[in-house]
C-alpha cells in the first residue's frame, strides 16, 4: 500500500486538528413517540413490512433519548473531545413547520448541556434523513415548499442552540438521501423513478445553501459545513467505454451536490440525462445554489470500480462488486481500500476555492462477538489505522484536511441494513442495552492520548 514516511501518531496531524466521533438521531435515539415527537419518514419506511432487513426498526434504537448521560459519560472516558450528532426535526417540528415541540427543545438544551459539561464539543448535523412525515404527505423533497420548511427548521435551531453549538453541518450525504429514497427506494420514503428524484435532488442542493445562509445570518461567527458521500471510482478496464462511464459515475456520485455548492452549477456536461432538472430551476436558482462553506465534510468508506454497461439506463455504467473483484470487503460488501480516502481528499481539494475539508465520517462493519464481556474486532483497528494512514499522507502533500471523525460511536440502526452491521466503536446489546467498550473504542482511545503508535508501512 502506497503510504507516507511519517509513523500514524496524533501528534503528526497537528494540534489544530479535530479529532471526534459520529452519529445519527434517528440510528441511535429511539423514543420514537415519546414527548410528542411527530413521525419520521423513517418511522412509516421501517414500520412497513419488508422495507428493512428482518423487518427491523428505529423504534428504540440504542435507547440513546434516555441514556445519553451514560453515553456521553463513556464518551468522555474515551478522551473523544468532538461529538457530531444529528437533530431529529420531526421531534423539533412534529408537523414539518409551525408548531414547536417545547419538550423537544428541551431534550436537546440537556444533550447539549450535557456536553459541554463533559467538555465534548458538540458539531450538529441539521438534517440526517429524518424528514417528517407530515412533510413527506405534502410531498417531500419532491415539494418547492421544502426550502421554506427547511429555512424555517434551521432557523429555529440556531436561535436556540446557536449560543452553544458553534459547528454546524447542514445536510447529510444529499446523494444518498435523494438516490435511495426518491430514485431506488430503498431508503425512506420510498419512492422510485426520475420524476421524484429530479426535483428532489434540485430542492436539496437549494436547502443546502439556504441552510447555510440561515445559520451564518443569525450566527456570523458559526463554522458552518455540508457532508457528502464520496467514493474514488475507477474504471474496470483502460477502455474508453469504461472511462467514460466511470466519469458519469463519479459525476452522479461525487460531484452533483458538490459543484453546485461551489458556483459551479450542476455537472451536466457528464450527465446529460440530468439535463431535465432545469425544468425545475427559477430565475435567481443558479445564484441560490452556491454557499461560501466553511468546510467540507468527506464520508468516505470505500472505492468503486466501474464497468460499461449498454442495457443499464440513463448511466450506462454498472458497479462491479467488490465479491466479484476477489478484494477484501466489510459486511456492507463495500471494498476496504484504504487509498481511496487519499484519493477523494486530492481530488476535492483540486477545485478552486475549495474550504477546509474535514472526514465527518469513516469506519466499517465487520461480524463482531461479544466473548467473555469483551468484543476483540482487529479488523477494524487494522481499517482505522490503515485509512487515517491515508488521511495523513493526503494532509503531508498539502491538502487542507482537518479533522477526522469515525462512524460510528455505538453501534446502531443501519438504515435498510437493520441492526445487521455494527460500526461502533462501541458494542451495543440491543435486548439489553448493554454497552461494551471494542478494542477499537480502546486504540482510539490511547491514540487519542498520544500513547497509541503505528509505524508508517
Amino acid at each position: 500500500m502506497e503510504s507516507n514516511n511519517l509513523p500514524l501518531i496524533k501528534s503528526a496531524f497537528g494540534e489544530d486538528f479535530y479529532w471526534g466521533v459520529s452519529t445519527a438521531a434517528y440510528q441511535i435515539e429511539g423514543a420514537h413517540e415519546a414527548e410528542g415527537k411527530g413521525a419520521s419518514i423513517w418511522d412509516v419506511f421501517s414500520g412497513t413490512k419488508g422495507k428493512v432487513k428482518l423487518n427491523h426498526n428505529g423504534n428504540l434504537a440504542c435507547d440513546f433519548f434516555n441514556r445519553y448521560p451514560d453515553d456521553l459519560q463513556l464518551m468522555q472516558s474515551l478522551h473523544i473531545p468532538n461529538f457530531r450528532f444529528s437533530l431529529s426535526w420531526p421531534r423539533l417540528l412534529p408537523q414539518g413547520y409551525g408548531s414547536v415541540s417545547q419538550t423537544g427543545l428541551a431534550y436537546y438544551n440537556r444533550l447539549i448541556d450535557h456536553c459541554l459539561e463533559l467538555g465534548i464539543t458538540p458539531w450538529v448535523t441539521l438534517y440526517h434523513w429524518d424528514l417528517p412525515h407530515a412533510l413527506e404527505k405534502l410531498g417531500g423533497w419532491t415539494n418547492r415548499k421544502v426550502i421554506d420548511w427547511f429555512q424555517e427548521y434551521a432557523a429555529l435551531c440556531v436561535k436556540h442552540f446557536g449560543d452553544r453549538v458553534k459547528h454546524w453541518m447542514v445536510l447529510n450525504e444529499p446523494m444518498v438521501f435523494t438516490g435511495a429514497g426518491y430514485f431506488l427506494g430503498v431508503h425512506a420514503p420510498g419512492r422510485r423513478g426520475f420524476g421524484s428524484f429530479v426535483p428532489a435532488v434540485h430542492h436539496a442542493a437549494l436547502c443546502q445553501a439556504i441552510g447555510g445562509r440561515t445559520i451564518r445570518s443569525l450566527q456570523p461567527e458559526a463554522t458552518i459545513g455540508t457532508t457528502f458521500s464520496c467514493s474514488h471510482i475507477e474504471p474496470l478496464r483502460s477502455t474508453e467505454k469504461d472511462e467514460r462511464a466511470a466519469r458519469r459515475v463519479d459525476a452522479l456520485l461525487n460531484r452533483l451536490f458538490m459543484e453546485p455548492a461551489l458556483g459551479l452549477g450542476y455537472p451536466l456536461q457528464d450527465l446529460k440525462f440530468m439535463r431535465r432538472i432545469e425544468k425545475y430551476m427559477l430565475p435567481g436558482d443558479v445564484d441560490l445554489l452556491p454557499f461560501n462553506f466553511d468546510f467540507i465534510g468527506v464520508q468516505n468508506y470505500t472505492r468503486e470500480v466501474v464497468k460499461h454497461s449498454f442495457w443499464t439506463p440513463f448511466l450506462q455504467a454498472n458497479l462491479v462488486p467488490a465479491r466479484k473483484r476477489n478484494v477484501p470487503y466489510t459486511l456492507m460488501n463495500w471494498e476496504v481500500y484504504p487509498q481511496s480516502i487519499y484519493h477523494i481528499l486530492h481530488q476535492f481539494s483540486q477545485y478552486p476555492n475549495m474550504p477546509k475539508l474535514i472526514v465527518t465520517e469513516n469506519g466499517a462493519a465487520f461480524p463482531d462477538q461479544l466473548l467473555d464481556g469483551q468484543v476483540h474486532d482487529p479488523k477494524r483497528v487494522a481499517f482505522l489505522q490503515q485509512y487515517l494512514q491515508q488521511v495523513l499522507r493526503a494532509k503531508a502533500e498539502g491538502v487542507p484536511v482537518t479533522g477526522y471523525f469515525v462512524w460510528s460511536f455505538v453501534d446502531n440502526f443501519e438504515w435498510a441494513e437493520g441492526y445487521d452491521p455494527r460500526f461502533g466503536l462501541v458494542h451495543v446489546d440491543y435486548e439489553t442495552q448493554q454497552r461494551t467498550i471494542k478494542s477499537s473504542g480502546f486504540w482510539y482511545r490511547d491514540f487519542l492520548k498520544g500513547e497509541a503508535t503505528v509505524a508508517a508501512e
